[in-house]
């Protein structure tokens, strides 16, 4: 019998850990709260939880020293999943309410607020998701819940060497952004929605354990709650 995978939630006092850890558990993962570095690189897979301010998130993980870990986890191919703004600061840089703040660079781009008529964005929304997506296998076509104003309004990593090239999703609200990616490198998926049991069952069995396809994050990815969210394998 194959044993459940181990599954981190990156414990650096953020606000949704146990929404997180709740829907990876239902999903079939063992879950462990902490922020001790070597049970973070030894894990199966790496939740990174993230809520409020873009500033405020990157504040708590450089506390835990977590920018080293996270890097080491994507660069070497293991499965990583951002949840909400746990995924915005997988990119360069965040722009919110004037401030503009350094993010952990594992993928180029800035996050900022959309151009739409109405903000934040809060509803149910369609993506679109490349045909190829194990993240996205057999939930394409449903509706997702989106909170959230502010979103990577474009992917600019492409392939190089032996990775393949990024397999990105968009939503649109107002404008086109990316929710939802996966590459060779490193599957990401920004976007906003809740976490999902389908997409957590995908992730926590399929991208954080398994083999399978590489997508922009993960192998089989899932994702998660409101803001964006990133996955990588």
């Amino acid at each position: 019998m194959t044993a459940s995978p181990r599954v981190v939630v990156l414990d650096y006092g953020s606000g949704n850990v146990h929404s997180a850890a709740k829907a990876l558990e239902a999903a079939g993962a063992r879950v462990e709260l902490t922020a001790d570095r070597d049970r973070v690189a030894s894990a199966d897979g790496l939740v990174v939880p993230g809520v409020g301010a873009f500033a405020s998130v990157m504040e708590g993980l450089r506390a835990v020293r977590a920018a080293e870990p996270i890097g080491r986890r994507l660069a070497g191919g293991r499965p990583v999943l951002g949840i909400c703004v746990g995924m915005q600061v997988l990119f360069e840089r965040g722009i919110e309410r004037g401030t503009d703040t350094e993010g952990l660079g594992e993928w180029p781009g800035t996050v900022d607020e959309l151009t739409a008529p109405v903000l934040p964005h809060i509803g149910w929304n369609t993506v679109e998701a490349p045909e190829d997506s194990a993240l996205f296998a057999g939930i394409r076509n449903e509706r997702f819940y989106f909170v959230h104003s502010y979103a990577a309004r474009s992917w600019t990593l492409q392939a190089t060497g032996a990775f393949p090239a990024p397999r990105v999703t968009w939503a649109e609200h107002g404008e086109r952004s990316s929710p939802p990616q996966r590459t060779a490198r490193c599957r990401a998926r920004s976007s906003t929605r809740s976490l999902g049991l389908p997409e957590s069952a995908c992730w926590a069995t399929g991208s954080a354990v398994c083999g399978g396809d590489r997508d922009v994050g993960a192998r089989r990815s899932s994702i998660t709650t409101i803001g964006y969210f990133c996955v990588r394998a």
